[in-house]
């Protein structure tokens, strides 16, 4: 094959890639035994890491992990899931509420998902956006056997109206731990074990993950 023409063929190639494939590099994928394939970070539209809207925390880019996985095995289908999930969230104290951004997607099992909730600026969060609070993203679901799994990605903000910026990421570990308990004290989707990730970065000279300890918190929701 002529020089020329391989070359051709590999920029075909590279036009023809998904977004996640042109991302991979930056965005890493975990293989927890007995799971699908997890992407390690919520990514933007783009199909790269999301940086917490280009925050600086501690002289370091902020880059935003997965840090809950949930599987729901009592679903009769993914819009069954979906609606099961958003109901107990609200009745653990994460309704949607607007005021944040949106449109981000993460990776299970070698596909995209846009994120939960859907709607132009919104996230679960357990209060309102003009005052501190945890907010996160929810991915999926994938089809894992007989369940419905899903990704989200969790973070609290601290606010400060008379600070600039007024917004300033305050834990990762923080949000996820809130969300999961409450979600396990009053719904049917129980804290069953943690998964790691492995997506804590704590000596990279450019990228922090914060106080995130490379874990995701695993809830489960058994058949009915």
């Amino acid at each position: 094959m002529g020089r020329s023409r391989f070359r051709v063929l590999v920029l075909c190639a590279a036009l023809s890639a998904t977004p996640w494939a042109q991302a991979q590099q930056g965005a890493d994928v975990a293989t927890p035994e007995g799971l699908p394939a997890i992407g390690k970070w919520m990514l933007t539209a783009k199909g790269v890491p999301s940086d917490w809207l280009g925050e600086i925390y501690r002289g370091k880019n902020l880059r935003e992990p997965i840090n809950v996985i949930i599987i729901d095995e009592g679903a009769s289908s993914a819009q069954d899931a979906k609606a099961r999930l958003i109901a107990a969230a609200a009745h653990a104290g994460y309704p949607i509420r607007f005021g944040h951004s949106a449109g981000y997607q993460g990776f299970i099992g070698g596909e995209l998902h846009a994120q939960l909730p859907q709607g132009r600026d919104d996230a679960f969060s357990n209060d309102i956006f003009e005052v501190s609070n945890n907010h996160g993203r929810i991915f999926g679901p994938y089809l894992s056997g007989q369940a419905y799994l899903f990704t989200g990605a969790f973070s609290r903000e601290e606010v400060d109206l008379i600070r600039d910026p007024p917004h300033q990421y305050g834990s990762f570990n923080r949000a996820r731990d809130d969300f999961t308990q409450r979600l396990d004290r009053s719904a049917a989707y129980k804290v069953s074990g943690f998964v790691n990730l492995n997506n804590a970065l704590i000596d990279d000279p450019k990228f922090t993950t914060g106080d995130h300890d490379g874990m995701a918190v695993l809830v489960r929701a058994s058949p009915q």
